[in-house]
């Protein structure tokens, strides 16, 4: 499994305020999408959530966004060196990507842009 990058996620109060910040950090425009009632913004490295506390609560519980080549090949190897995947391989805004817990403890998001098959 290919590891192509690693996203910040950092879950905020005012979405609008901090995407001025972090467009001017990262010197670029914020991708925007909403999922399950959370507002999203991806910019650069850094994806900002914003929304209810309750979807912002089981967000919190995710380290990091890895970009992967591939969800299923990633689903593979992960389940492979003792990893359980808790939800996913599903299709996003941008690909698929599914979540995993690895054997200590911490959780994690792959995803990839792979469309998913019709």
């Amino acid at each position: 499994m290919e590891i192509l990058g690693t996203t910040l996620r950092i879950c905020v109060e005012d979405l609008e305020s901090s995407v001025v910040f972090y467009e001017r950090l990262a010197g670029g425009t914020a991708m925007r999408f909403e999922r399950g009632g959370v507002s999203v913004a991806a910019i650069g490295c850094f994806l900002l959530m914003s929304g209810p506390e309750q979807e912002l609560e089981v967000l919190r519980k995710v380290a990091a966004t890895i970009a992967v080549k591939d969800v299923d090949e990633a689903c593979a190897v992960l389940t492979a060196a003792g990893a359980r995947v808790i939800a996913g391989p599903v299709p996003t805004p941008a690909g698929r990507n599914l979540i995993a817990m690895h054997p200590d403890g911490a959780v994690f998001e792959y995803v990839d842009r792979r469309v998913a098959d019709s």
